[in-house]
Formats: structure tokens, C-alpha cells, sequence
């Protein structure tokens, strides 16, 4: 049978290979973003419980009321913003669901999406898909600072949409204040449309705010904010998150959602409702995740790889450069099978595979985890 592949360039990912080649040679794999370690039993507990008492048949499309007026809720508490739990909050299959929806409810033949690269792999093949042509912003290692004259030569007629991503995978860079506001005031009396991956929004060290698209009123008024609860209770495999946005846009995304997924898990999206009411079980993440960001830092901190620590995220990039000149995505692989550790190659994720001499490294592992990975890179 013959057929013209609508993603031709698009093979197996990074974290596959990785994850592939970590389990082969029985190497610890700080490669994939997700936790060694399990959810809260009390939120394990309330999944139980809704399977239990009759949860178990199709949930409302935009998804259960309870846990949408809890969004509102959250954002309301923390960025004192308004989102109608009706008409402006969706829930989604995970926030990869999501991004996906919400490209293919705007993107059209010859629209041009600006992204910034290094950048997360789901981006790109949904523009592509959706016949919209990625128009790439390369962000320099090790601080990733983004030019902003730069991306206002970008803009054009046909720019569609900017889609961000902060706190920044698998960078670990947060955006500023002022970078928001540059963006803001790009867009302003445009019509593009902003799509703001915010999954780490809740990991977040040194003091720092996270600068949520919806801070910024003419941000907001254009925007979708996306959001993952996998990435928040450390369970990646549940694959729930959630989007907000003005009820206009919303009302597109969920035109194409309906058809997409449908609805998401019933009894997780009851537990998730009962379980956002204790507004620690997230705001207490970040100092969670600086300490294991501090302890792995300090494990290495006489290793010959050199760092700039994470401002955000559960990854940290670390700069081989002084070790030698190889390829990242050779010596990454290189470190599975005569190291036995496992991490991503950055270049994976950047314009025409330019190689920094950066890989990343998961640090939401338990603390032993961490030991031995890092006695393993102070050998190297």
C-alpha cells in the first residue's frame, strides 16, 4: 500500500531512544521527566474512592464543575485573575493534548507559529500537521535569553501564534517580568494568539515569581495558559491537565476537543476537585524540588561539568565542553552504555540540531537515585 506521510521528518524521540537505551544497559535514567517516586497516597486514596462510589462512566466534556471552579480558584489565589469555571477553563487528556487541540483549532494551510528553540518536542509536528510552518527563534546556552528586536523582525502578516514555555523545558530557564511585557507589547493591537506552556509553574527556585501569561491583561485577553497536573502530584502516567483561556478562544479549542477526546478520566478529575482545596499540595513544591536540586549540585560540584543552576523545572542542563568536543547526542549515548547513566541530548530540541555541548538531567528522583547518578558523573 502506498501513502504520503503527512509528518515525514518527524522519527522516534529522544526520550524514547534514551529510555530505550537506559533499560538496555541497565543505567539509572535521569533522561524522561517524571519522578522515581509515587503520588500522595491520600490523592491515590480519592481516586479509589470516586471508582468506588460511581464515577466511572463519561465526564462532562469541558470536564467535572467542581475541579474547573477549583481552577478558578487557584488562579484567583495566586495571580488574582479571573476565569469562568463554565465558559474558560477545559480539561484535557494532558497538557500535550492540549497544545495539540489548541493548534489544530487555529492553525491554517501557510500560518506561521514562532517558537523558541531549544524546544519542547510536541510543538513543531502539531504546526506541521496542521500545514502551519514553525518559524524558529535559536536561544543561545548558557543563559537563553531571548532578543526581543529579534522576534519583532519575525512577526509578519502571517504570524499566527507565539507559543512560550516558562518555567522552561528542558532549558530550566524562567522568564522575567520584562520578558513578558516585551511580549506584551508585541502582540498588543495584533491578532495573534499566544499559547503559554506553564507545566512547571509550580517549580520554581530562589525566590523567584513565576510570571504567568495571565499577569498580563493584554497577554490574557489573547491567550491560552496550559497547565499539567501529572507534572504538579507526581504522576506523569495519569496524563490530566488543563487549559484556560478567554471564552472566544475557548469556545474554538473546545470545538475541536469534543471530537479530539471528548472528556478525560471521570474519578481523577473528582479526586483532583477534593484534593486542590489544600493549597499546599502544590505551593509547597518548590522548596520540594531546590533541595533536590541543591543536593544533586552539590554531588557534582567537583565533576568536570560545569552548570548554571536551574531557575526552574525538575531538569538541570549540564556543559560538557570541558570534557570534550563530541557530539551531544553521541556522547549522551556514549555515558548509557559505558557510564550506565542516562540523560537528553539538547540538541534534539534545537534549530538544525546545533549542538551546545548541554545535556539534561531529571533530578525528581529519590535521593539515593541521585547519589549514585552522581558519583557516576564525578568519575567522567
Amino acid at each position: 500500500m502506498q501513502y504520503q506521510s503527512k509528518l515525514p521528518n518527524v522519527k522516534t524521540t529522544i526520550f524514547t531512544i534514551m529510555s530505550k537505551l537506559a533499560k538496555e544497559h541497565n543505567a539509572i535514567n535521569l533522561s524522561q521527566g517524571f519522578p522515581d517516586f509515587d503520588s500522595d497516597p491520600k490523592l491515590i486514596e480519592l481516586v479509589s474512592k470516586a471508582m468506588t462510589t460511581g464515577y466511572n462512566q463519561y465526564a462532562p466534556m469541558p470536564g467535572v464543575f467542581s475541579l474547573r471552579t477549583q481552577i478558578a480558584n487557584k488562579f484567583s489565589r495566586l495571580y488574582n485573575v479571573t476565569y469562568h469555571p463554565e465558559t474558560e477553563i477545559t480539561i484535557t487528556a494532558g497538557a500535550t493534548q492540549a497544545i495539540f487541540t489548541i493548534i489544530a483549532a487555529f492553525i491554517n494551510k501557510g500560518d506561521e507559529v514562532i517558537i523558541f528553540k531549544p524546544a519542547y518536542d510536541c510543538y513543531e509536528p502539531a504546526i506541521e500537521l496542521h500545514k502551519g510552518v514553525p518559524v524558529c527563534v535559536q536561544l543561545e546556552a548558557p543563559h537563553y535569553n531571548v532578543d526581543w528586536q529579534k522576534v519583532k523582525q519575525l512577526i509578519g502578516p502571517k504570524t499566527k501564534m507565539i507559543i512560550i514555555n516558562t518555567p522552561h523545558n528542558p532549558c530550566g530557564i524562567v522568564w522575567s517580568k520584562e520578558d513578558m511585557l516585551a511580549l506584551e507589547n508585541l502582540v498588543r493591537d495584533t491578532n495573534i494568539i499566544v499559547l503559554s506552556d506553564e507545566v512547571y509553574e509550580h517549580i520554581i527556585f530562589d525566590g523567584k515569581q513565576h510570571q504567568s501569561l495571565c499577569l498580563f491583561p493584554h497577554l490574557k485577553e489573547r491567550s491560552f495558559v496550559v497547565a499539567s497536573f501529572g507534572k504538579t502530584f507526581h504522576n506523569t502516567g495519569w496524563k490530566i491537565g488543563y487549559c484556560t483561556a478567554p471564552a472566544e478562544l475557548m469556545q474554538e479549542f473546545r470545538k475541536v476537543h469534543q471530537f479530539n477526546v471528548f472528556c478525560v478520566n471521570h474519578p481523577m478529575q473528582i479526586a483532583f476537585a477534593k484534593y486542590l482545596k489544600e493549597p499546599n499540595h502544590y505551593l509547597e513544591l518548590n522548596s520540594y524540588y531546590q533541595q533536590k536540586r541543591d543536593f544533586f549540585l552539590k554531588a557534582i560540584e567537583n565533576s568536570r561539568f560545569k552548570f548554571t543552576p536551574s531557575g526552574g523545572t525538575y531538569f538541570q542542563l549540564l556543559d560538557y565542553s570541558g570534557i570534550n568536543d563530541e557530539n551531544d547526542v553521541s556522547f549522551a549515548k556514549r555515558l548509557v552504555k559505558e557510564h550506565q547513566i542516562a540523560s537528553i541530548p539538547i540538541s534534539s530540541f534545537t534549530v538544525d540540531n546545533f549542538d551546545q555541548k548541554m545535556l539534561r538531567f531529571c533530578f525528581a528522583k529519590k535521593k539515593e537515585t541521585l547519589e549514585k547518578a552522581a558519583a557516576i558523573l564525578c568519575k567522567i
